[in-house]
């Protein structure tokens, strides 16, 4: 049986449990937080002072935060380009199955519905907070969305799932601290907004380790390789064809990255420290019956964090005032 086939069989003995991890990871529309839940509510008679309440505790947090959370607004925002990309994997994609819909899609678009609140609540509370040009950001995510991505991963099940492993914890880190940054600074509508976005991320991180976690017992050898690979190549992230308009693809997301590292919202530390819980949570140390290959990947896999802890222990991140259109001036 070819490795397509295996992979495909492998995702297709894990959709017959697609209820349960439904269940178990995700939250019905009419339980989970909305956005309105944390907004000032336009129908409200507070409704103007608390925008002005917002407006003047914005002004107590710096260009590079906002740049961060601008940054995390537009990612989020991208959506339809990680909704596709999903949706066209092999195992889900309804290419595969004589039915039009799968129990894999409803995977898909369920989370996809949980991810969307996200962008929706930053957006709006940068629209309310008065330190945006709206505009630009509007054109940023735009462009996000034309441009794609290439994550490296095609249409591989093994590979695509390591990579939503590792984003959504990813993601969780940098919302968790956007809202400790927002706590110390008295902000506290900011704070709990981001706390709750991230502990959305969390619940779906578990959800992604879990499907990789149950793909190691059916096909070990191919999921460590597929891991092997993915850290090999790197892990992209989602906004890394950030633009500004009239301006090149992917022109903006080295300068964003060094901010993020600045401020302390999503550093190299927190890449490998994700590398190493990954290496924990699916226990590759302890998968037996391997094959030589995928023996030496995983003693790659083992020493790949020291190895990236000497090398960015000797980066100085740059102290570069950075011009972006997106903060109000």
């Amino acid at each position: 049986m070819s490795l397509h086939n295996i992979r495909l069989e492998v995702m297709q003995t894990l959709e017959k449990s697609i209820d349960a991890f439904v269940d178990k990871f995700l939250i019905s529309p009419d339980k989970i937080w909305q956005p309105t839940d944390f907004l000032p509510n336009p129908q409200g008679v507070n409704f103007i002072e608390e925008v002005k309440e917002i407006r003047e505790i914005s002004k107590e947090l710096g260009g590079d935060f906002w740049t961060v959370l601008v940054g995390d607004t537009i990612t989020e925002e991208a959506l339809p380009t990680y909704e596709s990309w999903l949706l066209d994997i092999n195992g889900i994609s309804n290419k595969n199955y004589e039915k039009p819909d799968n129990g894999w899609a409803k995977w898909i678009r369920a989370w996809t519905g949980e991810e969307n609140r996200h962008g929706d609540l930053l957006n709006k509370y940068l629209y309310l907070s008065g330190r945006v040009n709206m505009r630009e950001v509007e054109i940023t995510t735009q462009y996000l969305i034309a441009d794609g991505m290439d994550i490296g991963t095609g249409r591989d099940p093994y590979k695509n799932f390591v990579y939503t492993s590792f984003q959504e914890l990813a993601t969780y880190i940098s919302h968790n601290n956007v809202a400790k940054i927002a706590r110390k600074k008295g902000h506290k509508l900011l704070a709990k907004m981001s706390k709750i976005i991230a502990g959305d991320e969390m619940r779906h991180h578990l959800a992604y380790t879990e499907f990789v976690k149950q793909i190691f017992k059916y096909d070990p050898n191919e999921m460590m390789l597929a891991f092997q690979y993915m850290m090999k190549h790197k892990i992209v992230m989602p906004a890394m064809n950030l633009r500004h308009s009239n301006t090149q693809k992917a022109s903006l997301f080295d300068q964003f990255s060094i901010v993020a590292q600045r401020v302390g919202v999503y550093t190299g530390f927190d890449y490998i420290d994700i590398i190493k819980k990954l290496n924990t949570t699916w226990e590759i140390d302890k998968i037996t019956g391997l094959s030589a290959e995928a023996e030496k990947a995983r003693d790659y896999l083992m020493r790949l964090p020291e190895r990236l802890y000497r090398i960015t222990e000797r980066m100085v991140v740059p102290n570069t005032a950075y011009e972006f259109k997106w903060i109000a001036r």
